[in-house]
């Protein structure tokens, strides 16, 4: 006899059964349908990778969490870390394929090695959404807008909150520490982790206390967009692009949300998002009554990923965002606002199971008319039957159909299982009743 094998998953790992795959399925199907309405269409890239294709830009955080290892072939490969460092690659390879502006979605799973907590997994999936090929300040704006779009679509409340790393790096250039950019944009990252009193301690050990000072004030300046806007442009040394690039995004929030305020959008100068490719506007996503799980989508402009594996440049400046689902689906929870899985509403009983052919024939007839319908193949007798209509209120329907002893000459019983009740009627009738 085989040596018994404990059944177990691995840390940061999970499996899914129906009810939970049914949410996550449905939250998917309505993510992927507001990009479609946007015009944005399909890719899939391999989930492993070769390790110098991801590792390329990812920077040191990412390198210590991400899952490498030696293959068959003794290649140095990795699992993807997200889905935006081989949607680079992929647009590198197959750049006279595609039709520029590109844009593209991405609905799948990645890995990284991290400490688990709520909503954030070893193995997760992300919906990822790019415009790839424009540097116009309306492709940022078309994914803020995406974003607002598909978050509006799944009912939730929320504040999506912008800035631009160019500007901020031209503030640090400002008070001399631009050589220590990437050590401060990662320090002020860990702003809303740790706190302020932690961040000014790490600011200070890359700074003296002064300047230290200094960026707390950029990334703590207040007001509404244009005040917050008109305060980071005086400190990082008056009017340039990058202010200009935040001042038309908040014109076309204006604009598109036909609301003086902007609608969801602030500007935030304590956005920085931690991965080195980001270069010019950035954006995170809090849900409004759960801000402490973090931000459910993040994003932002990359005009230089795509150069690292292409010597054409012209077309390789992108901007966009990723939905995290797992994260989402743990605040859903937490607020008990899951939304309500579709199954079948109906069932049709197995009366006879030489006439199983005619109970499809039955059932297809209600799928055509949209109604999702289980077949039953375990044969009982009449008093049997009991045990199907429990089986279909433990599956969640509603409704179970009797065949005939003629399953398809039009008449069936409908049994209602809230009110127990049986109805005998011709089959157009039943269907409605179920619609109903």
């Amino acid at each position: 006899m085989a040596e018994y094998i404990e059944p177990k998953v691995l840390k940061g790992f999970r499996d899914f059964l129906p009810p939970a795959e049914m949410v996550r399925r449905g939250l998917m199907e309505k993510i992927e349908n507001s990009f479609r309405s946007f015009g944005f269409v399909p890719i899939d890239t391999p989930a492993l990778e070769y390790a110098q294709i991801l590792l390329g830009k990812g920077g040191g955080e990412t390198e210590k969490q991400i899952y490498r290892f030696t293959d068959n072939g003794e290649r140095d490969v990795a699992l993807r870390f997200d889905l935006t460092v081989p949607f680079a690659r992929f647009v590198a390879l197959h750049h006279a394929e595609l039709t520029f502006p590109f844009k593209r979605y991405h609905i799948g799973k990645a890995w990284r090695g991290e400490n688990t907590q709520r909503g954030r997994y070893r193995e997760f999936i992300q919906c990822d959404f790019d415009i790839i090929g424009s540097d116009r300040a309306a492709c940022d704006f078309e994914i803020l807008f995406l974003i607002r779009t598909a978050l509006l679509d799944l009912g939730l409340d929320f504040t999506i909150h912008v800035n631009h790393r160019g500007l901020f790096n031209r503030f640090l250039s400002n008070i001399g520490l631009q050589e220590k950019s990437v050590e401060i944009l990662r320090a002020v990252d860990k702003l809303s982790k740790v706190g302020r009193e932690e961040t000014l301690k790490s600011l200070t050990e890359l700074a003296d206390a002064e300047k230290a000072q200094k960026i707390l004030e950029f990334i703590s300046a207040g007001g509404d967009f244009s005040q917050t806007l008109k305060r980071i442009t005086e400190l990082s040394g008056g009017p340039c692009a990058e202010s200009q690039r935040l001042s038309s995004l908040w014109q076309f929030m204006r604009d598109a949300c036909n609301e003086a305020d902007g609608g969801p959008f602030v500007l935030d100068p304590s956005i920085t998002r931690g991965l080195d490719y980001y270069t010019g506007v950035v954006f995170e996503t809090f849900l409004n009554e759960l801000p402490e799980i973090g931000s459910v989508c993040s994003g932002g402009r990359y005009d230089n990923l795509c150069a690292l594996y292409s010597k054409d440049k012209d077309s390789m400046c992108g901007v966009g965002a990723s939905i995290g689902l797992d994260r989402l689906i743990a605040a859903l929870e937490n607020l008990g606002k899951l939304p309500d899985t579709k199954g079948c509403n109906a069932a049709i009983v197995c009366v006879n199971a030489e006439h199983s052919g005619f109970y499809q024939a039955l059932a297809q007839k209600l799928r055509k008319a949209g109604i999702f319908c289980e077949v039953f193949t375990e044969q009982g007798s009449e008093k049997q039957l009991v045990k199907q209509f429990v089986l279909a209120e433990k599956k969640g329907m509603r409704y179970v159909l009797i065949p005939g002893e003629n399953p398809l000459s039009g008449f069936v019983t409908l049994r209602d299982l809230v009110s127990r009740r049986n109805s005998e009627m011709f089959l157009e009738q039943a269907i409605e009743k179920i619609k109903s």
